[in-house]
């Protein structure tokens, strides 16, 4: 769609170092062309898939709204930018880890709509089989806790470790880890830094958004897989903005055709609504 294109804007600027700084807008779209009367609605996103489905939100945003697309280095900071009104949504997190956000930040970020589901995995550069695993292998997983949980689980159910008996295994940490028979050795790491142990670690936990810059893919190389929707990709707003025209205006681009067909076109994900 060439004419509307354009909505989606690439920003260049250093964001981690102006969200630092403080100087950029307040939390309720900027005004973007006064002539026009377009608003402009600033959406922060970490890397593809998520950024290809910002642009394709802004070529479908109905009239009055532009959609800006602000590229962010890593998750923390694309929600502490939320938070702090410097962009007025981000797509690129699942619910619980906005939750686990909110609570140890005291923020009020809202998911107000599911728009993809995303196979995760577990890597390995020398193991072509899971039964290959080693007797004390290392395995590095996410240091936050849903994504923790996450690992942990597909590994349980995979008969490699055991959990706590009775625990619900979406909240389980290190410390439920009742039975590791392979004496396996957790690494933690932020999901973004989890490749640099490909090489080193005998399995690595990743979504495949940040695999494929190793140029692999969970189906062609996932030696463990899954899928669950309670970990769909959502798009995320300030609470006092989720019933508002702004909002319902993102959720209605973010759900539009344009943007099911950026989904439709990658193996990896699939569609939420």
């Amino acid at each position: 769609m060439p004419l509307r294109s354009v909505r989606a804007r690439l920003v260049t600027a250093t964001i981690a170092t102006l969200a630092a700084a403080g100087l950029l807008a307040g939390c309720t779209g900027s005004p973007g062309n006064a002539e026009s009367g377009v608003t402009t609605l600033r959406v922060g996103a970490v890397t593809a898939p998520a950024t290809d489905i910002v642009e394709a939100a802004g070529a479908a945003i109905s009239d009055g709204y532009e959609i800006e697309l602000v590229p962010v280095s890593d998750y923390v900071t694309v929600n502490n930018m939320l938070a702090a009104g410097d962009i007025d949504a981000n797509f690129s997190q699942h619910e619980p880890y906005m939750q686990e956000f909110n609570e140890k930040n005291g923020a009020s970020l809202e998911a107000v709509q599911p728009i993809y589901n995303f196979v995760i995995a577990f890597y390995s550069k020398t193991l072509t089989d899971i039964d290959q695993l080693p007797d004390g292998a290392t395995v590095a997983i996410p240091n936050d806790s849903s994504n923790t949980a996450r690992a942990l689980k597909l590994l349980a159910d995979a008969g490699i470790l055991g959990l706590t008996p009775g625990i619900d295994p979406y909240t389980a940490t290190l410390d439920d880890v009742a039975e590791n028979p392979k004496n396996l050795q957790f690494l933690s790491l932020e999901i973004n830094q989890l490749n640099t142990a490909y090489d080193e670690a005998d399995l690595v936990f990743q979504w495949p958004s940040h695999i494929a810059a190793l140029g692999l893919t969970p189906q062609d190389d996932g030696l463990l897989t899954e899928l669950d929707d309670r970990f769909a990709l959502q798009l995320v707003v300030p609470s006092a903005e989720a019933d508002s025209p702004a909002t319902k205006a993102l959720i209605d681009a973010f759900t539009s055709d344009e943007v099911r067909k950026v989904i439709e076109g990658n193996e990896t994900i699939e569609a939420a609504f």
